[in-house]
């Protein structure tokens, strides 16, 4: 039910948003980030009340990392809007909802099970849960740069294209060490904790790698080549679609050491 109410509540913020972007600037959204953070508020609910159902943190299957991540999002959109006030960039915060959104209406898809039921030993480990919530806290900074990248490409203003590029470059500078302590440090603490090896070369590992390379790619673009714009949001948006097969398409089209998350 909580997880039911915060999609409702992203959904509210979403006709919010369209209101305001239908009045074109004659008046400033000064009220739809309040469902978005009730939205997280609940979401984070919803993990506490299945972790305590299971004895666990509930983020070990597909259901409950969607609700994790939709959860980041919808937080770090929250604080975007606050922080940046008027200056904010409503297309890009109005992406980000979608992300949100989509994320948790995958989760709540028939054809993903939702039962709360204690994970298997292998992932019983707190290596676990760093490894997947530090993860899906640097993907939320990633998704973040994604809508602002997809924005960069479609506006002609130039003070727009700066302000998109900023958020590109703040939010991955955030989320790559993030990304990198979860899916790559703990991640590999973790494997050798349930496999006895730090690495394995299994799918997701492999396909994670793939991607850390690409946002690598993009800071070392911006850092000593010193690349900016098209470039670096076309890496942005590379990055983020390969962030997503690594979650869906590993798990769904490939067979391997993770293929229970």
């Amino acid at each position: 039910m909580t997880a039911t109410a915060a999609f409702i509540l992203l959904c509210a913020s979403l006709v919010v948003q369209i209101v305001f972007l239908f009045l074109r600037g004659k008046k400033s959204d000064k009220v739809s980030h309040y469902p978005l953070i009730a939205a997280a508020l609940l979401l984070f609910i919803t993990t506490g009340l299945r972790s305590m159902k299971i004895g666990f943190f509930a983020i070990t299957n597909t259901f409950e990392s969607l609700v994790f991540f939709s959860g980041v999002i919808a937080l770090i959109l929250f604080v975007y809007k606050i922080t940046a006030k008027n200056k904010s960039l409503p297309l890009v915060y109005f992406g980000g909802t979608m992300l949100s959104i989509i994320l948790l209406a995958v989760a709540s898809s028939p054809n993903i099970p939702k039962d709360a039921l204690p994970p298997i030993p292998a992932l019983r480990s707190h290596w676990l849960v760093l490894h997947v919530t530090f993860s899906f806290i640097g993907e939320a900074f990633f998704a973040f740069a994604f809508a602002a990248s997809i924005y960069y490409l479609s506006v002609k203003d130039e003070e727009k294209k700066k302000a998109a590029d900023r958020i590109t470059y703040t939010s991955i500078g955030i989320g790559y060490p993030i990304f990198t302590a979860g899916a790559l440090i703990f991640g590999a603490i973790w494997a050798q904790y349930a496999w006895g090896s730090y690495w394995s070369w299994d799918p997701k590992e492999t396909w994670a790698l793939v991607t850390w390379i690409v946002y690598t790619g993009y800071l070392h673009t911006r850092f000593v080549a010193k690349l900016k714009g098209k470039t670096s949001a076309i890496l942005s948006i590379v990055g983020f679609c390969l962030t997503m097969f690594t979650f869906f398409g590993v798990n769904y089209l490939l067979s391997g050491l993770h293929s229970y998350g």
